[in-house]
């Protein structure tokens, strides 16, 4: 599929000798080298990241794939006819995000001001075609950049972050224990399955993802109880199931993508604590748990996400070390 080359006068900014044009295939090479340019001034403040995304032939891989999306559009700015930066976006599933729009992590990059104009000329595009929600993925390091998307009516949503296996993780709190689980504790999973996505609806996050059952969690966790790609643990109150955790290779992950996806990384992609014993670290002891098995398992880093809204997550996945390295943010237009 070839990206494609539409004809258009470029629009003129009041930015001097700024010039914005539709992304075509002409542009890849430009976008690949700032793209790399990018990830390079990324791992500085996070080195755990994947270098191989330093090459601009692999960063232009990864444009490439994002121009070439079902539906993908976007711009491109350049200057005397050198690309200085781009924006690509493309839908994801409308039942889940609303009629929208999604910049990955290899969707974007120049400096704040053209990112602007860039989003200006693409989303008049977006906007036109009813896509009315809008979601980027930001490098979090670059603070000035994550403003100039505030400053276009984003907020920040989500976060990605990372850590390094610890060690040696600390002991559960008196009264709680962590263990794997068994087959009789597949009604306490599907029961703290079923809560995430009713926190997750409460305020401040306001989530409206599917709330789904217990009896379809139940049914889940019955077929899939086996399934060695998951790795599950469960925390005990007084011997009674209060929370559960499930880490995973993070190749299991479909939103951490290109430049967000480091090699051989675990994935802490559940996380779940009755609400009546929150407040006792069962979260803590089963964060620390994935933690350790992913130290057990050789791989050499851990990601993990959170709604940024979520206001436990957000407060005991950073207390827990892991730093953030990718900003979600959101616009809805017309509110």
């Amino acid at each position: 599929m070839q990206v494609p080359t539409p004809i258009c006068i470029p629009i003129v900014t009041g930015m001097t000798g700024l010039e914005i044009h539709p992304f075509a295939e002409e542009h890849l090479p430009g976008a690949g080298r700032l793209l790399a340019e990018r990830h390079r001034r990324h791992r500085v403040a996070e080195p755990l990241l994947p270098p191989a995304f330093e090459d601009s032939a692999v960063a232009e891989k990864a444009v490439a794939a994002a121009a070439r999306a079902e539906d993908a559009s976007g711009s491109v700015a350049t200057r005397g006819g050198e690309v200085v930066g781009y924006l690509l976006g493309a839908p994801k599933s409308q039942s889940s995000w609303g009629p929208n729009v999604w910049v990955e992590s290899a969707g974007h990059a120049g400096d704040p001001e053209t990112a602007r104009e860039l989003y200006a000329a693409a989303a008049t595009r977006w906007v036109d075609e009813g896509r009315t929600a809008h979601y980027v993925l930001l490098p979090s390091y670059d603070d000035d950049l994550v403003r100039a998307w505030f400053r276009l009516a984003f907020g920040h949503q989500h976060t990605h972050a990372i850590q390094a296996p610890p060690t040696e993780v600390p002991p559960p709190r008196p009264g709680l224990s962590v263990r794997r689980p068994v087959r009789a504790d597949i009604p306490a999973l599907a029961r703290l399955e079923a809560s995430l996505p009713r926190h997750q609806a409460l305020a401040p996050t306001f989530s409206s993802g599917p709330l789904g059952s217990y009896q379809e969690s139940l049914a889940e966790w019955e077929e899939d109880f086996d399934d060695p790609v998951y790795t599950t643990f469960v925390v005990e109150h007084d011997g009674t199931v209060v929370g559960s955790a499930v880490g995973c290779a993070l190749e299991r992950s479909s939103i951490h993508t290109g430049p967000a996806r480091p090699e051989n990384a675990a994935f802490l992609g559940f996380a779940a604590v009755l609400p009546e014993a929150r407040g006792l670290g069962a979260g803590r002891a089963v964060g620390d748990a994935v933690a350790a098995w992913a130290t057990e398992a050789g791989f050499d880093s851990v990601v993990t996400d959170w709604r940024e809204t979520n206001l436990l997550s957000s407060r005991a996945w950073r207390g827990l070390g892991y730093r953030d390295t990718f900003t979600r943010v959101h616009r809805l237009i017309g509110h």
